[in-house]
């Protein structure tokens, strides 16, 4: 089985989301993408977000008609900080088998060494780059450059370690346009599924 995880906020999810998971699926050939929308703030934060359940909900409304796709509650119900290599870790034991990839913007590739053990992503599943704006490989931080390189060379060679970069064309879409937009009382019918939209009326979101 050949799977591919999204992680992010997805507060909301919009079409720029669903497009970069569509062409995750199709140049990587996965059997099925699984969203996992991050849990709730462990700490108080100065930062609002959604509850997670509602995220949650978003995130199936705009999946509903895709069969290659999936939502999971995997970083929801874990108590406490929620690290992307104790996700793997975590997966890796319900799917022992599985070619797993996990799918971050370029951005997230270009401050993965900050990430808690971020060299075992790498022993644990691939990883799959969508660049935006313009952000390049060649930016990593030195401490990256080697991992970068082999997970480059290893492309269709291995199970585990290998880099891929999307050809992907990012759309001018945030979640933060969005809400503002919602707050300001302008169409959000351009960038969100009708059900994410219908849900968002419906709960009184970001107004």
């Amino acid at each position: 089985m050949k799977l591919g995880l999204f992680g992010g906020t997805f507060d909301p999810i919009h079409n720029g989301h669903l497009s970069m998971a569509a062409a995750f699926a199709d140049e990587l050939a996965l059997d099925q993408v699984v969203f996992i929308p991050a849990g709730d703030p462990y700490h108080k934060t100065t930062a609002t977000r959604t509850a997670a359940v509602k995220r949650l909900a978003m995130v199936e409304a705009a999946i509903a008609n895709d069969d290659r796709f999936a939502a999971s509650d995997i970083d929801m119900v874990r108590e406490g900080a929620t690290y992307t290599v104790d996700t793997l870790q975590i997966l890796r034991q319900y799917y022992p088998n599985a070619e797993m990839w996990w799918l971050m913007g370029m951005d997230s590739l270009l401050g993965l060494h900050t990430w808690h053990r971020y060299q075992d992503i790498f022993k644990l599943a691939n990883v799959a780059v969508a660049a935006r704006n313009d952000e390049k490989i060649q930016q990593v931080a030195p401490e990256m450059r080697a991992l970068v390189a082999q997970g480059l060379s290893q492309a269709t060679s291995a199970s585990r370690g290998q880099l891929r970069l999307l050809q992907w064309q990012p759309e001018d879409i945030s979640s933060t346009q969005i809400r503002n937009a919602v707050k300001a009382g302008t169409p959000i019918d351009a960038w969100v599924p009708k059900p994410v939209r219908d849900y968002i009326s419906t709960h009184g979101l970001y107004r």
